[in-house]
């Protein structure tokens, strides 16, 4: 089921199929997460990939609490948005050989799909809300949060450190 797919007749399609996409964006970044935490060097990097990748662990979770408030079975659908900005962060953390550089482009990437999910679970709260379910917005509104500040952190790191290391390469 696509996001312009026939299968979507209602609100509440289409509410579930979103749903299903994030459910699979998540997992998808459990499993990036790892090569990320492996390829940075600097150790405050390092250290919020490993904090992201327990808080991503913690959001699947509620996630899956989602489908069972809705009576429904969790299930992913795959999501070509997610898929294209890991890809695009594996192509691009592969060729870069100075690792200040690689950390500056760890940290782009990883904000890429920072904001890919901060779109998706802001639109989801909005829609449960709509929906009637205020139970269900709240527990989107937990991982809004931690999609937000992880976002502050990666941007703050960047902004402190990594950058200007990652600069000085190129001066």
């Amino acid at each position: 089921m696509g996001l312009f797919s026939k299968d979507i007749a209602t609100f509440d399609d289409l509410f579930h199929h979103q749903l299903q996409d994030v459910y699979y964006a998540e997992n998808q970044i459990t499993k990036a997460l790892p090569k990320m935490i492996e390829k940075a060097t600097a150790p405050a990097l390092k250290a919020g990939f490993e904090q992201h990748l327990r808080e991503t662990e913690g959001q699947i979770q509620r996630l899956e609490k989602i489908f069972q408030l809705r009576g429904e079975e969790a299930k992913a659908v795959t999501c070509p948005a997610i898929d294209g900005i890991i890809k695009e962060a594996n192509e691009v953390a592969g060729d870069i050989a100075d690792k200040a550089v690689l950390d500056a482009a760890l940290i782009a990437s990883a904000q890429a799909v920072e904001h890919y999910e901060i779109t998706r679970y802001g639109t989801m709260i909005t829609w449960a809300k709509q929906m009637g379910r205020d139970d269900i917005a709240a527990i989107l509104k937990e991982t809004l949060d931690e999609e937000y500040a992880t976002d502050d952190k990666l941007t703050d790191l960047a902004t402190s450190q990594v950058n200007a290391k990652a600069e000085a390469v190129s001066a």
